[in-house]
């Protein structure tokens, strides 16, 4: 058995063996298999796809060639989440300390940014001293002690997605239904949640253009999570226009704390309580959704979410005062506003051209080795149905390198169609696809 003779028969649709997928894991794991043959298998797997079979064995083999974290010993259900990615998506950051703040254990590895989407370690980058990398002991003693922990994968668990997450990225293999799924899960499974509840997104700041894609995705999530005998939970959400008003990392952090205090826009919010509410009825801690809901209302009105954050910042090592000054993260030196040409109504906003024009400005990768500038970023001032008059500002650009705003600019502007009259209102919130 050799890597050729697989990347061969992926390349030719052919269906690869238990035997080949684990010897392919291996390979990657232990970094024995270049770049260029792993990129190589990616495109063949993209083009050619993989059968169910396939995928819950490159799952499995995923999780479990690296560490396993056995969170048996304590108390509880053990939850997590993760979203497939969009403009503007800091999810993570509010609802783990606020589900945590209810007593529930969530453990929690999140990734990198991908493509124009961005990554919650990422963000996380940008509170001062905060240590996204943990051993899997300390990550075992962190949800001791508080019961939540918020860092990226160790280079021992799930050490082939590492790999993988980052070539998806610069090899434009990122958007293949099988890899998202091993990629998602496996991490899951690794983690040792229990509980765990996907956002899957469409529209086009997601890598699932439309629902029925997304429907096909969250369709393959349950039922390899069930072959798997996890307990795989899946919310559809749009993502046309970004969630909420602050795209870039360092303002990505300071919206989800704005959240946690009880401020924020409604958009966020509403997809930050039917996650959590949906990791409360599965967890057993709640009957309905509704209930679910008004529980984690509760926990950010009494100030309980926003302590739990305090503490998780703490414990990893950050300074925990970016909560009353966001001015100690990274910021950026000049802002540029894009102003209204007419007047009219929002009736566009192109989440892939927000995102776009971030990476653009420095705050995503072209390539993995690409460092990024965590202070540029934008503000949505006026989004989708939203009225405007000639000459308002629609979207500010936080930026530090003169030479990169121009296509930012261009990107900004292609994303706003202004029409004379209102759009039709869209759901943000698809269906619920519940474990099996």
């Amino acid at each position: 058995m050799n890597t050729m003779h697989i990347i061969r028969q992926k390349r030719d649709g052919k269906a690869l063996t238990q035997a080949e997928i684990e010897f392919l894991v291996q390979g990657i794991a232990d970094n024995t298999i270049p770049d260029y043959q792993v990129s190589a298998w990616l495109m063949a797997t993209y083009l050619q796809g993989m059968n169910i079979e396939e995928t819950t064995h490159l799952t499995r083999a995923m999780a479990y060639f690296g560490d396993i974290l056995d969170l048996s010993s304590i108390e509880g259900f053990k939850v997590d989440k993760h979203s497939t990615g969009g403009v503007g998506d800091k999810v993570t950051l509010i609802l783990s300390p606020l589900v945590a703040s209810t007593g529930l254990v969530v453990a929690k590895l999140s990734g990198r940014g991908l493509g124009h989407t961005g990554g919650t370690i990422d963000k996380l980058e940008a509170i001062p001293g905060y240590q996204t990398r943990l051993s899997s002991e300390a990550f075992f003693a962190q949800l001791k002690a508080i019961n939540v922990a918020l860092a990226g994968q160790t280079q021992n668990i799930a050490p082939a997605d590492k790999t993988l997450y980052a070539l998806r990225d610069v090899t434009a293999t990122i958007d293949s239904l099988p890899l998202i799924v091993a990629s998602v899960l496996s991490k899951k499974i690794a983690s040792g949640a229990n509980v765990i509840v996907l956002d899957v997104k469409y529209g086009s700041g997601a890598f699932m253009p439309t629902r029925e894609a997304a429907q096909e995705l969250a369709e393959y999530l349950v039922e390899v999570g069930k072959r798997l005998e996890r307990s795989v939970s899946v919310l559809l959400s749009a993502m046309d226009q970004p969630l909420g008003i602050a795209i870039g990392h360092s303002l990505e952090v300071a919206e989800a704390v704005d959240m946690l205090k009880g401020e924020g826009p409604e958009d966020l919010k509403e997809v930050v309580l039917t996650l959590g509410a949906m990791q409360l009825v599965c967890a057993q801690k709640v009957d309905s959704l509704e209930a679910g809901k008004q529980l984690l209302q509760a926990q950010i009105d009494n100030g309980a979410a926003l302590a739990k954050f305090r503490a998780i910042i703490q414990a990893q090592g950050g300074d925990a005062k970016v909560i009353e000054d966001y001015g100690l993260m990274p910021h950026a030196e000049h802002t540029w506003d894009l102003v209204a040409s007419k007047t009219g109504f929002v009736s566009e906003l192109i989440a892939l051209n927000i995102g776009e024009a971030t990476r653009s400005l420095g705050g995503g990768r072209w390539k993995k080795e690409d460092v990024l500038d965590l202070g540029v970023g934008i503000k949505l001032h006026k989004k989708r149905g939203d009225r405007v008059a000639e000459g308002d500002a629609l979207a500010t650009l936080y930026y530090n390198d003169k030479e990169k705003l121009a296509a930012a600019q261009a990107e900004v502007r292609s994303a706003y169609t202004i029409s004379d009259t209102a759009p039709a209102a869209t759901a943000l919130i698809g269906d619920i696809i519940w474990a099996k």
